[in-house]
């Protein structure tokens, strides 16, 4: 099947590339509008649960209640807020800003509330309610009077949950430009060096950007149907070239050697089809299916990177299947046109990946105990974390929003613009012995009525600790514990609920996840190899590289270590969605490798029957590309490393990490080492599953296997 399309490639090849040229010209014109067309929220909270229903009943009943904009004061000639001119410059300030844009403000001088004044009294908070009936219209009236909010003769910190969004979001924007200025000059520096010539290092970096622009019209198109989050084209940008990285190498390097084998065009491009393009369109559809356990969960962020994810893998494979092809079908022998070195072919039996592997062939055990005991250790970490949300602390720490934040925090009464909010609905005469009831739970410091219109009443209530914190969370679901009148339905918003129901959404959801990726990831690799072993043997290796990853987050992005090095300072907490975000991507790159190794052992076992030379040959033919694809993957993922955002920088120093222990330890000798072990029992499957994959299974059934190369003299 695959060489009969390799070869259809190279006849097709003019009308294939005028094709995809077609196709490139309309992402990149109509592609590209994606960015005007994302959401721009943050896209945690999770649909249909408690505190979104809370949000929800109170907007309908009693309006927004949101501080959208948070404005902290502060006189510069250390006058109290008692001043006249204190109070003059702050009142005329608000006083000035357009109706159209400001539905509301609430300040010390509109409440006299004390908790509007510092404890030193030479501070004050002013909380705006911006016109909007959605995030974007809010945005918009943001930003048409965020240059009149500062009061004259006083410093006036910005913050609030509409300029900490707007920040993010032009932070990860600014981080997408800086990334791509490190990560592409490098990657092309790099790609010559490897593949040995400009014209073959080209090929990769051209798949890389029909991919991103690919993905990017499949996500415009996405936007027609359902909301996507800015976030996406993260995930878009550095899967899509380092996807397209890996499968320009792997069929180059394959188009290269059947070259050299045999001379002819058609029959090079044909076979690698049949064996690279076959490794491409299982790891394409392994890669996809694991970005795919994303859609699982509710929320708005992580549904948004599945789709980015799945549209930038399955383009990526799509191009390698037909635009790579058809390039190679034209370019021929001119694929090492422009060579800065001469290229060596492999000799089987040299060089020093054979010397690994006839290392880790001789001592299985001592590598499979040294590996797994060194894995776990990285991992130990990961026992001690503690969840938190995005807020914001995410930012860098001279960044105005969170400046803002951090002075509420010090210098005010704590969680004043963050309170539980609790939304009792329905008819009922005791509601004040409810609110004393809510009063006297623990944790709880504060409780007032701060709307009531009908039917419905809103309790605020103020607590002890961080609006995400643990401690606050636990008060959460004594609050929602307490019953409320009867007749009545009470539901508990806010930002600490926000956090408490993502946390139960994201834990009952991830069974599933590994339900489904694992199912799927089982019935795919063994339609590719024919086996019921490794496919357990697979995800038991990439569960060590993900241990090894999240042990590594918990220990440099909770604890602090190595902070001042990677520029961030540590909230003491991870963000629930980031570690499962990155176990997709990890798990679908790090089968992108496996697979990319057990398909060249596969056919060397085809050929020998003999299961310790197989491994030992797959190991020597694979391990450079391994390593190679996996230091260029490194190069695009590291580089958002860089981001002044948390969250982006933890995504990519822990993506870095586990792309190159999976590449190195696990690939490079634990998987060695433990096929050796296991023998031919790796190949087993019981007799109906193997009549199956004689019938279904992912193969050439009239290939000739080409004879093994012969060993060095």
């Amino acid at each position: 099947m695959f060489e009969a399309w390799g070869r259809l490639m190279y006849r097709r090849r003019w009308p294939v590339l005028a094709a995809a040229f077609a196709a490139l010209v309309f992402a990149a014109v109509w592609g590209t509008g994606v960015f005007g067309a994302l959401t721009s929220t943050n896209g945690f909270t999770v649909p249909g649960s408690d505190s979104q229903k809370a949000v929800e009943i109170a907007q309908r009943d009693l309006g927004r209640s949101e501080a959208d904009v948070v404005l902290v004061y502060r006189s510069l000639s250390g006058a109290g807020v008692d001043d006249p001119a204190f109070k003059a410059a702050v009142t005329g300030s608000l006083g000035a800003l357009p109706k159209e844009r400001v539905s509301a403000t609430t300040s010390y001088w509109s409440t006299s509330s004390p908790q509007f004044v510092s404890r030193d009294h030479k501070a004050t908070y002013a909380v705006l309610q911006l016109a909007g009936q959605d995030d974007a219209a809010r945005l918009k009236s943001y930003d048409a009077i965020k240059g009149s909010l500062h009061a004259p003769g006083l410093s006036t910190q910005i913050g609030g949950g509409v300029p900490t969004g707007e920040t993010i979001n032009d932070r990860v924007t600014a981080d997408i430009g800086k990334a791509d200025a490190i990560s592409f000059p490098v990657l092309t520096v790099l790609l010559i060096l490897i593949l040995g010539g400009v014209v073959a290092a080209s090929l990769p970096l051209a798949i890389g950007g029909v991919a991103i622009l690919g993905a990017f019209t499949a996500l415009r198109l996405l936007t027609y149907g359902t909301d996507v989050s800015i976030f996406a084209i993260n995930i878009a940008i550095f899967m899509g070239l380092g996807l397209a990285i890996d499968y320009g190498l792997i069929m180059v390097n394959r188009f290269r050697e059947e070259l050299d084998r045999s001379g002819d065009i058609e029959q090079a491009v044909g076979r690698t089809l049949a064996t690279a393009g076959r490794t491409v369109a299982i790891s394409g559809v392994t890669v996809a299916v694991s970005l795919a356990g994303l859609l699982l969960f509710p929320m708005l962020f992580l549904r948004s990177m599945g789709f980015g994810g799945i549209a930038v893998v399955l383009v990526d494979m799509v191009a390698a299947l037909t635009m790579l092809p058809a390039l190679l079908a034209v370019l021929g022998p001119r694929v090492n046109k422009w060579s800065i070195r001469r290229r060596r072919v492999p000799v089987e039996g040299q060089g020093a990946w054979f010397r690994l592997a006839h290392s880790v062939m001789r001592r299985p055990v001592a590598y499979v105990v040294g590996t797994v005991v060194l894995l776990l250790a990285l991992g130990v970490p990961f026992l001690h974390i503690t969840w938190g949300g995005v807020d914001a602390k995410v930012l860098p720490v001279n960044a105005g929003p969170r400046v803002a934040a951090e002075a509420l925090d010090r210098d005010f009464t704590r969680n004043a613009t963050s309170p539980i909010q609790v939304v009792v609905t329905g008819r009922s005469g005791d509601l004040t012995s409810y609110v004393e009831r809510l009063r006297q739970v623990p944790g709880v410091t504060g409780a007032a009525v701060t709307g009531s219109h009908g039917p419905t009443t809103q309790v605020s209530l103020r607590y002890q600790g961080e609006a995400l914190s643990v401690q606050a969370r636990q008060t959460v679901d004594r609050v929602r514990a307490v019953p409320p009148p009867a007749g009545t339905i009470a539901y508990t918003g806010g930002q600490t609920a926000e956090m408490a129901d993502q946390l139960n959404s994201l834990g009952s959801t991830l069974p599933w996840l590994a339900l489904v990726v694992g199912a799927a990831t089982f019935v795919l690799l063994f339609l590719a190899f024919g086996s019921v072993v490794l496919p357990f043997k697979a995800m038991a290796m990439n569960a060590l590289s993900l241990s090894a990853m999240f042990g590594a987050m918990v220990w440099i992005f909770q604890d602090g270590h190595l902070s001042g090095l990677l520029d961030f300072t540590a909230t003491g907490s991870i963000a629930p969605a980031m570690p499962i975000l990155m176990l997709a991507m990890v798990f679908g790159l790090s089968m992108d490798y496996e697979v990319f190794l057990l398909s060249r052992v596969r056919e060397r076992y085809d050929v020998t029957g003999d299961n310790t030379t197989a491994v030992a040959e797959g190991l020597q033919r694979t391990g450079g590309v391994i390593t190679s694809a996996a230091l260029l993957l490194i190069v695009v993922i590291g580089a958002f490393s860089t981001s002044g955002i948390t969250f982006i920088k933890m995504t990519g120093v822990g993506m870095v990490i586990a792309i190159a222990v999976d590449a190195t330890i696990v690939r490079a000798l634990l998987v060695p080492a433990t096929m050796r072990l296991l023998g031919r029992a790796n190949w087993w499957a019981p007799g109906p599953l193997g009549r199956l994959y004689s019938r279904f299974g992912i193969r050439e059934e009239n290939t000739q296997v080409p004879e093994p190369i012969p060993a060095a003299r």
